[in-house]
């Protein structure tokens, strides 16, 4: 009877049809239950993304902190509450019916990636770069030498960093790197600490600030100012620092005015800058008084020297020259004294499951625009099935751990977008086939942190904050903050 019905040669083409529409017919049905592992920047715009763009789509966001925000909370600078504004939108994002926070669950040791490929239908990745890149050279392991995360996380209250104590006894700090962080640090550590009260930096490095001795901060670079890698923003507010002078070494800028005119916009635009503030420093010849900001340009550190009390007294440097871009050792050497060191030489993530296809030579999830490559790569990436035999099906990364520690929040919002509107297009394409609903992380027996235990913890933050005119005063004992979300209903 079929077969009067339909033309043998049409029999293929009709089952085809009909499985097509029995699978259109229970993806409509199934609401996409998707799981972000990171609720840092790239989290929180992958689910803003897609919030938007896939209906009826329900998110889960872990997190291993009992507190969200990553990044924005625990590295941006104090005295740059501007930058954290973006909380307000990932808060709405948050609140959305749609989406759930869970606080204080950590992959790899409250649950696996099997686990949670098992229980939603797309995973993704998000959980940032926490890992320090070293410089392994002699002595880099002791006392006084510490990296710009940790110091970072010290004074912006991240959990575990509170008793760091950095020796700011000495008159010298040396950062070892020249991006944003660096220079974060060192107008960190030079500004005023009447400046500093009015922030959300931690009452404890606020003490120590205040105690501090440092005169002078050594930003040092392997390459020259026409290479330096912080933003004309930041320089800017190293310029108009309070009771602080900047100081260039003149030899640093040979040849450097006469290729102005041909750079781009960006590179002309804070080039000009160092360029003004150096004729500046010739016109006024007078030595600095109080306390010092110094860039120094063509150095990289081959040595750490130690004194007798077992610390680091001095770091010794070779001269770099530039071809092509490039920095080259040279010969000469260079020795300066200094009684801190913090190096910012970038980030690295960790694989946190072995379940995860990591590059440890790179830092990162080894992906291609988002999707998590299989440890076995055939065919090619034009067609469902090819998808299915070259990805893993409904893994995905995004922010740092997918990039490698690139860019501002900016470029992570950027990317993040991008891999989340390939989540979308994969679930409306059928790539990702919604056979059956999928019930989500078993919270059973897991103490986590809802979103109203987060505000409720933001509620206890804020008021201490008030007492001592401060935006908040960040907690960082975990069980203090367990103990406090505990109170809230959900």
């Amino acid at each position: 009877m079929f077969r009067k019905l339909f033309p043998k040669t049409n029999v293929v083409k009709v089952v085809a049809a009909l499985r097509w529409c029995a699978c259109r017919n229970v993806s409509s049905t199934v609401r996409p239950r998707i799981c972000i592992v990171g609720a840092g920047p790239a989290g929180f715009y992958t689910a803003q993304y897609i919030l938007k763009h896939l209906d009826n789509s329900d998110i889960d966001i872990v997190e291993k902190l009992p507190v969200p925000f990553g990044l924005v909370r625990f590295g941006v600078a104090p005295d740059h509450p501007e930058v954290k504004n973006v909380i307000n939108t990932f808060t709405k994002t948050a609140e959305n019916p749609r989406v759930r926070f869970l606080g204080n669950l950590s992959l790899g040791k409250d649950f696996t990636l099997e686990e949670l490929r098992e229980r939603y239908h797309a995973v993704l990745l998000t959980y940032g770069a926490e890992q320090d890149n070293t410089l392994n050279i002699p002595n880099e392991t002791l006392q006084n030498v510490l990296s710009a995360r940790e110091f970072v996380a010290w004074y912006n209250g991240l959990p575990g960093f509170e008793n760091l104590n950095p020796d700011l006894s000495g008159k010298s700090l040396t950062m070892l790197g020249q991006g944003n962080v660096a220079v974060d640090v060192a107008r960190i550590v030079l500004s005023s600490v009447d400046e500093l009260k009015k922030t959300d930096i931690t009452e404890y490095a606020l003490e120590a600030l205040s105690r501090s001795r440092i005169e002078t901060v050594h930003l040092v670079g392997r390459r020259g100012p026409l290479q330096a890698a912080f933003t004309i923003k930041e320089l800017r507010e190293m310029l108009k620092l309070s009771n602080c002078a900047t100081r260039w070494r003149t030899d640093d800028f040979d040849h450097v005015e006469e290729s102005i005119p041909n750079l781009p916009r960006p590179r002309k635009r804070i080039t000009e800058l160092m360029v003004k503030s150096l004729a500046e420093q010739i016109e006024t010849k007078n030595p600095p008084n109080g306390r010092c900001f110094q860039p120094i340009f063509f150095r990289s550190p081959v040595n750490f020297i130690a004194g007798s009390t077992g610390k680091v007294e001095a770091v010794e440097y070779v001269v770099n020259k530039l071809a092509d871009g490039r920095a080259i050792a040279t010969d000469q050497r260079e020795t300066i004294a200094t009684d801190l060191v913090c190096r910012s030489i970038g980030y690295r993530a960790i694989s946190v499951d072995n379940h995860i296809n990591f590059d440890e030579r790179k830092g990162c999830v080894l992906n291609a625009g988002g999707r998590v490559l299989k440890r076995n790569l055939t065919g090619s990436d034009q067609t469902i099935d090819d998808i299915e035999d070259k990805y893993e099906s409904g893994l995905y990364a995004s922010g740092w751990l997918a990039t490698g520690p690139t860019g501002v929040i900016l470029t992570t919002m950027n990317n993040s977008f991008g891999v989340a509107d390939l989540v979308c297009r994969d679930f409306k394409s059928n790539a990702m086939r919604l056979k059956t609903s999928l019930p989500g992380l078993d919270l059973s027996d897991r103490k986590y942190v809802s979103w109203n235990g987060w505000k409720a913890i933001d509620t206890e933050e804020v008021k201490l904050g008030a007492a001592k005119g401060k935006p908040r005063e960040k907690l960082t004992c975990i069980k203090t903050m367990l103990q406090i979300a505990s109170n809230a209903s959900d």
